[in-house]
Order: structure tokens, then sequence, then C-alpha cells
């Protein structure tokens, strides 16, 4: 059964409208089963054009790696 593929970045919007980044790193471990790390970013964006470039100046991003779910 293969694994979903995680997206590294995920952005979501709160109740006040501001959005957060998560940053995701998928590991396997001995037995070849994936853990999925999350960090959260501290700083909050105005939109989701703001989330994207700074994860791609900071983190080296690139298209197709970003994820709302």
């Amino acid at each position: 059964m293969p694994a979903s593929v995680v997206k590294p970045f995920l952005i979501v919007k709160d109740a006040e409208g501001n959005f957060h980044l998560t940053v995701r790193e998928t590991r396997h471990n001995s037995q070849g089963y994936p853990w999925v790390l999350q960090t959260a970013v501290e700083q909050t964006f105005k939109t989701t054009a703001t989330a994207r470039a700074y994860a791609i100046d900071q983190f080296g991003a690139k298209p197709g790696e970003f994820s709302s779910r």
C-alpha cells in the first residue's frame, strides 16, 4: 500500500484572518514507516502570497510544495 505524499509546506488561515506556515519533514523509521515532523513558523502573514514568499526565501521552497490541508 503506497503512502500518501505529504507536501513540505502547509499554509492555513486562522479565525482572525492571518495565515500561518508549517514546515513538514517526512522521515522513515527502521521498518520503513513514515513519520511526519511538523514545525510551525512563529511569524504570521497577511496573505498566502507572503507566506509562500517567506518559504521560498527562507527554506528554498519550490512551486508544487505547498498545501492548504
